[in-house]
């Protein structure tokens, strides 16, 4: 019988080590080990459970995140492989990109790799959405692009879910990072092959957790002058055989609400619009500590460890 494989999650604590920790009991040939919580800041006693350990899994804020993996790298050819939930190592030299549906190589590149970034959740459903565009030339990399979405409070870390369930002080819904400097906007840029700077504009509404992803299109602005059947096609073509659903004749539906994939590694694309007024609305939907998260960090493990 094949010895299992140890992974350890610095920051089980967390909303994502919490999720992650929840779909990996269920995983065959995997064992989560986890630290006294009396010595989760202990430097020598983190560096003691990643030497046992086969992998790593990194839910700490970008600093910590950055110091973790010193703390690993110290280790040298003894050091564990490493998937990283923050944002810190997403467009970092020497790190692959977990969204292992990003094209025909990614999951392999994955498999490969002994640093992985995981995507953000946001940007998931973007990317998803745009880089089969790109990649088949329906949308130039240089057109300018708006994201729009919004997303459930668990996303949004401890201060954020307290006022929504503890102080109820949160209001019913929320634009923000309105300086247009998100964080993720490097990632998105980095990963959808654009290069004329996109506008994100996130959002938080008061449900727990599920996430709407949208880009509007004019499709007579397309050098091609595309139809909906041909980025539908696009969008088909691109993830045949993979996990993410591009949900067909969705033209004809009108209302699309986000909750409907939580507690799932699901992902859905949608092309809604109009022929008529060379209009469209591709939408992503996908619950954002599943597909957005810890699914996708389950996904990775899996691929490192070759158990996918």
């Amino acid at each position: 019988m094949a010895k299992s494989k140890k992974v350890f999650i610095d920051g089980e604590a967390g909303t994502t080590g919490l999720q992650i920790a929840d779909r990996l009991a269920g995983v065959t040939g995997l064992s989560v080990i986890s630290i006294d919580p009396t010595l989760r800041k202990d430097a020598a006693a983190r560096l003691a459970m990643m030497r046992d350990a086969d992998a790593v899994v990194l839910c700490l804020p970008d600093d910590a995140a950055k110091e973790a993996v010193a703390l690993a790298d110290s280790l040298g050819r003894d050091a564990p492989k490493i998937v990283d939930a923050s944002t810190a190592h997403r467009v970092a030299k020497g790190w692959v990109y977990g969204f292992a549906e990003l094209d025909g190589k990614q999951a392999d590149a994955i498999r490969k790799a002994t640093r992985v970034a995981n995507p953000g959740c946001y940007p998931t459903g973007a990317i998803a959405l745009l880089r089969p565009l790109v990649d088949a030339g329906i949308v130039p990399k240089d057109f300018p692009i708006s994201v729009n979405a919004v997303s459930g409070y668990s996303g949004g870390g401890k201060q954020m879910i307290e006022s929504y369930e503890v102080s109820k002080t949160a209001p019913a819904f929320e634009l923000y990072a309105l300086g247009l400097e998100h964080k993720h906007v490097p990632e998105l840029m980095a990963y959808t092959g654009l290069t004329y700077r996109p506008i994100f504009v996130p959002s938080v509404g008061n449900f727990k957790q599920g996430m709407l992803v949208s880009i509007p299109l004019h499709l007579d602005a397309q050098p091609g002058k595309p139809k909906l059947a041909d980025l539908e096609a696009a969008l088909v073509k691109h993830y045949a055989g993979s996990g993410v659903r591009v949900v067909p004749n969705a033209a004809s539906m009108t209302r699309l609400e986000p909750e409907a994939l939580n507690n799932s590694d699901k992902l859905e694309l949608y092309v809604f619009g109009n022929d008529t007024q060379h209009h469209a609305l591709l939408v992503a939907r996908l619950d954002n500590l599943g597909k957005g998260a810890a699914g996708a960090a389950v996904q990775n493990l899996k691929l490192m460890l070759g158990l996918a």
